[in-house]
């Protein structure tokens, strides 16, 4: 909504709270300004704001407080003076869980300054006028972390999805965010394909033409030997500590696994629009990083050597980690404190994000332990960005394990759904990469419209129907709109704030004003609940009242005021679906 209603109501919310008894303390007024609300439920011909009573005359529990609280709204209304934009104020009903102060708004001025707000700037501008206030912070944000020799699966899909959306809207808000892909290269894991590559299983040609599906091979191998073969486990350590002890030829080999796993990684990133500022690998923190690490916990008293060799530490009465094992290697979980450190140096982040599934809790636990045993006040601004599974992902042969896989199953039924579809205004065969990005918005919208931290069921009919609320249900409408811009046979006026907006009248068209006022209120939530459902039910509740008001309100053949307010709202509305299915990873298509 616009920012400057919402200033001016918070000035004038401040103005009459002075003429008002008893209150001790003025709240701020940036925190009035992010406090107002559209109202949903507001009638259909009526646009209303609402504040929460409490942020201005503070929390009241009981039933007798609650009826102060409503006196000192009937006397905020009494001494508020409405103006051109605000006709008027009320009270909500006393029963009303939560009281509100409702502002009813001008229609005409609120649309006028709407519409002159979105389509009068970038999209970028547009959406860093925040209605909360934000400082510019360094945000680190770790997502997507495959392993080395390990499928690149569809579990690693959420994490990928949920931490580009997370980066997207960070960066949006204004903040500077460091996009890390922490990949795990390191352990007995490489001893096992090194072993495998020696036997003569797959030769480097072979393995370079399909690096994480050959290493997978070898590996799977490797590792049924090993589980009945106790010299192949020796052999295998043997090799990955030889690496450790910087073996030439070795480290050659691991060179080249890891950059043809990087490449063949980064075309399913591609396919995603995912991008990161840096690859990081478990290897970079070796014997030194973790040395120190050892060091300062041994010296904290917190390190406990145990008769075989094994450095452990008790986190609490119940529980104790192992950072060294019995052979002196280290673990997962040390080179994790060392990684921390180093992003710390580099990157003096006020929050830093793990985007990693619900099962990984106990480890972050530990992790944030670890670093405030070391002295490292940070570790607060660590946070586990939780995530739950999917369940029931198949192709027509069988259980998926890639995800490659899943987005070329996606790619084979989303081409088949256009050619059978008679709305399909694309050449299909000539235009692949449509089909791709609606295969993937199909997917990823299917993905994200879930609450974060619950499991789901995968359906593919579901998720790449046409109809009801789905990816290709949002890129349907935006490339409606986008077709309704070029042929309405109309444009709008050089001066926006020309709009006669007292042409909006019509239930339909207020609704879709309605939804669009509410845009910085849903990012809002959606950055303090990190996620990304609340934005793309938003977008879907945007898309409905869009279906019923381009079925009733016609731009084309219009009088050309009507018209021109009326592509107004189209094409804001147009713009609002582009910037938010592009903070959620998704490239809006203008055609299909």
């Amino acid at each position: 909504m616009a920012i400057a209603l919402r200033s001016s109501l918070a000035t004038k919310v401040l103005q009459a709270l002075r003429g008002v008894s008893n209150i001790d303390t003025l709240p701020i007024e940036s925190q009035l300004v992010s406090a107002f609300q559209i109202n949903p439920n507001s009638t259909k011909t009526r646009i209303e704001l609402q504040l929460p009573l409490y942020t201005v005359v503070g929390e009241r529990k009981n039933h007798v407080e609650k009826k102060f609280m409503f006196r000192k709204g009937s006397e905020i209304i009494e001494k508020f003076e409405t103006n051109n934009s605000v006709t008027g104020i009320s009270l909500s009903p006393p029963e009303s869980k939560i009281p509100f102060l409702n502002f009813h708004l001008d229609i005409s001025c609120y649309c006028r300054n709407l519409l002159s707000d979105i389509l009068g700037t970038s999209e970028e501008a547009y959406v860093s006028r925040k209605l909360f206030s934000l400082p510019k912070d360094q945000i680190v944000i770790e997502f997507s972390s495959p392993n080395i020799a390990k499928p690149f699966h569809v579990g690693h899909l959420r994490s990928t999805i949920h931490g580009n959306f997370l980066s997207n809207l960070f960066h949006a808000l204004g903040h500077n965010v460091k996009r890390l892909n922490y990949l795990g290269d390191w352990g007995t894991q490489f001893g096992l394909l090194q072993f495998g590559i020696d036997q003569g299983w797959l030769g480097w040609e072979e393995i370079s033409k399909s690096p994480i599906r050959s290493l997978l091979e070898i590996y799977v191998k490797a590792n049924t030997m090993a589980e009945k073969d106790e010299s192949v486990t020796a052999r295998a350590r043997s090799l990955f500590q030889k690496l450790e002890s910087g073996d030439e030829e070795l480290l050659k080999n691991w060179r080249e696994i890891r950059q043809f796993t990087v490449t063949e990684l980064r075309q399913t990133y591609a396919r995603l629009g995912v991008k990161f500022d840096e690859f990081n690998w478990e290897s970079q923190y070796g014997i030194k990083e973790l040395s120190d690490v050892l060091s300062i916990l041994e010296k904290s008293g917190r390190l406990i050597t145990k008769a075989e060799g094994t450095k452990v530490v008790r986190l609490n009465d119940q529980r104790t980690v192992t950072l060294v094992k019995s052979d002196g290697s280290s673990l997962y979980l040390t080179r994790d404190v060392a990684a921390a450190i180093d992003r710390w140096n580099r990157f003096p982040f006020r929050r830093m994000f793990y985007v990693v599934d619900n099962a990984q809790s106990d480890h972050f636990v530990a992790l944030k332990s670890l670093l405030s045993f070391m002295g490292h006040t940070w570790a607060n601004n660590i946070e586990h960005v939780k995530f739950g599974r999917i369940k029931g992902m198949s192709t027509r042969k069988g259980t998926i394990v890639f995800l490659s896989d899943l987005l070329d199953e996606a790619h084979i039924r989303m081409k088949a759904k256009q050619i059978a579809s008679p709305n399909t205004r694309v050449a299909v065969e000539e235009n692949p990469e449509i089909t791709d990005i609606l295969a993937i918005s199909a997917v990823v919208i299917n993905d994200l419209k879930q609450r974060r931290q619950r499991d789901y069921t995968f359906n593919w009919d579901d998720a790449l129907q046409d109809k009801g609320d789905t990816g290709i249900r949002l890129q349907y409408t935006h490339s409606r709109l986008h077709s309704l811009e070029k042929m309405c046979g109309v444009s709008l006026p050089e001066e926006l704030l020309s709009l006669n907006t007292s042409l909006i009248q019509e239930p339909e068209l207020i609704n879709v004003m309605r939804d669009l006022g509410m845009f910085h209120q849903v990012l809002q939530d959606s950055y303090n609940q990190l996620e990304p459902c609340v934005l793309v039910r938003y977008l879907f509740d945007l898309s409905h009242s869009l279906g019923v008001a381009l079925k009733t309100m016609p731009v084309k053949n219009q009088e050309k005021e009507l018209a021109q307010v009326r592509l107004a709202i189209f094409s804001a509305s147009k713009r609002i679906l582009s910037i938010g299915l592009k903070i959620l990873g998704v490239q809006p298509l203008l055609q299909m």
